[in-house]
């Protein structure tokens, strides 16, 4: 369970959460209801096979950034056309931008 005391610590998950939940909620008031299709296809899988050896290619030489990772997941999720797949390509895209912030909090605070 988090400590409400969490929410202050630069790179604290529950941080960016409450972040991300703030986001949320300030684009449903701009937006309101949104309904668009998802507008992926298996013909983006050789993109996402680009990033992905961009991001192996980067790895081999030391190389990574927080930008070839994401990069690689949202081109995985861009190739996916089944929900449930697309779902859980999605929640990693989630997953590694939350990480990005957190990482970028810790590097220069709050």
């Amino acid at each position: 369970m988090t400590h409400p005391a969490d929410y202050g610590v630069p790179g604290s998950l529950a941080r960016v959460l409450a972040d991300v939940a703030a986001e949320r909620a300030a684009q449903d008031d701009i937006w309101g209801v949104q309904e668009h299709p998802d507008g992926t296809a298996p013909h983006y899988t050789a993109a996402a096979d680009e990033a992905k050896q961009a991001l192996a290619d980067a790895a081999a030489s030391g190389a990574v950034t927080w930008r070839h990772i994401l990069h690689e997941e949202v081109l995985e999720a861009f190739a996916e056309s089944e929900p449930e797949r697309l779902r859980a390509e999605l929640i990693q895209v989630a997953a590694v931008a939350v990480k990005w912030v957190q990482a970028l909090d810790q590097r220069t605070g709050p």
